[in-house]
């Protein structure tokens, strides 16, 4: 059973609750890809996605994830939200803790605004991402796909590409994976590597050959251009030629290697059309897993409700 009410960050998580997560989410897909697709599992709970950020594939599965299950579901952005009005996040937590809300999905520009939340209310926090502190979901069901195709975390080489400096995903990634003895390995251009990335256990390569070279997963980051002011590369096709990934590239990995990409994914930039489209991509599996995966997290979390709230 999970430790806590909240799910804010693979930082924050331990190996045994992550594989509790994990095989969750095994018989979940099952469920999932199966004919029946619907279950009282969650019936009479509610679930709210509180987005301050655009969201497309976050914001469905978890609804998804939520209506599968029986919960009923609210979407409240902040746009359409009393946040206009001058409400306060904490404000907004307490009010849907009034309305008996069980589980609260938030994704905020800001970091750390998933944990002064949940320190407010009784409702289950999950963070669904917090400016570029961690994005765990994403990265629980980057390693779902991986343990699927595999079998296995331990010794697996996962080389990530893109914006580093930005990325919530390669964070936690870098937590989760580095619990279970994964290697991983990173490049980007030098400003889009952050300063803390090699204290996480990363190995930060010297080259994009360095760090594809035997890989079992390649996974590609988007270029962030909403949070940056510029002046970070040169332009994207200089960027796609040489910190891309493309054919030639993924084949310095293993035959069997994988590519992922959290999405959506600027084509051309940070993987060709042909790496997406070709037969090592599971890019569309992960959107798959990312539904199975948050099926899991709902109803772990509702267990550690049902017997500690």
């Amino acid at each position: 059973m999970l430790k806590n009410k909240d799910l804010l960050g693979l930082q924050y998580c331990s190996a045994e609750e992550i594989t509790e997560i994990l095989d969750g989410a095994v018989e979940m897909k099952k469920f999932l890809c199966g004919k029946a697709r619907k279950s009282n599992l969650l019936a009479g709970r509610s679930l709210v996605t509180l987005f301050y950020e655009n969201s497309t594939r976050t914001r469905s599965s978890f609804e998804l994830a939520g209506k599968l299950l029986g919960a009923s579901e609210v979407n409240i952005s902040s746009a359409a939200s009393s946040v206009q009005k001058g409400e306060t996040l904490i404000d907004t937590g307490e009010t849907l803790d009034a309305m008996k809300v069980d589980y609260i999905v938030i994704r905020h520009p800001m970091a750390g605004a998933p944990k002064l939340l949940a320190e407010h209310v009784r409702a289950s926090v999950i963070n669904g991402g917090d400016g570029m502190h961690e994005h765990p979901t994403q990265a629980l069901l980057d390693m779902f796909t991986m343990r699927e195709k595999f079998g296995f975390l331990n010794g697996l080489k996962v080389a990530i590409l893109g914006d580093l400096k930005h990325s919530r995903v390669a964070m936690s990634n870098a937590f989760g994976l580095n619990k279970f003895g994964a290697r991983v390995y990173a490049y980007a251009p030098a400003t889009m590597v952050p300063k803390a990335f090699e204290r996480l256990g990363v190995t930060v390569a010297k080259s994009r050959e360095e760090a594809v070279e035997g890989a079992d997963v390649v996974m590609g980051l988007r270029i962030q251009l909403e949070r940056q002011n510029g002046g970070l590369f040169p332009s994207l096709s200089e960027y796609s030629k040489f910190y891309g990934v493309n054919d030639d590239v993924l084949k310095l990995a293993k035959k069997n290697a994988i590519v992922l990409h959290p999405g959506p994914v600027n084509r051309g930039v940070e993987l060709s059309p042909q790496v997406i489209d070709g037969e090592k991509s599971l890019i569309l599996e992960q959107v798959t897993n990312g539904v199975a995966v948050r099926m899991s997290i709902l109803n772990l979390l509702a267990q550690y409700r049902e017997k500690n709230l």
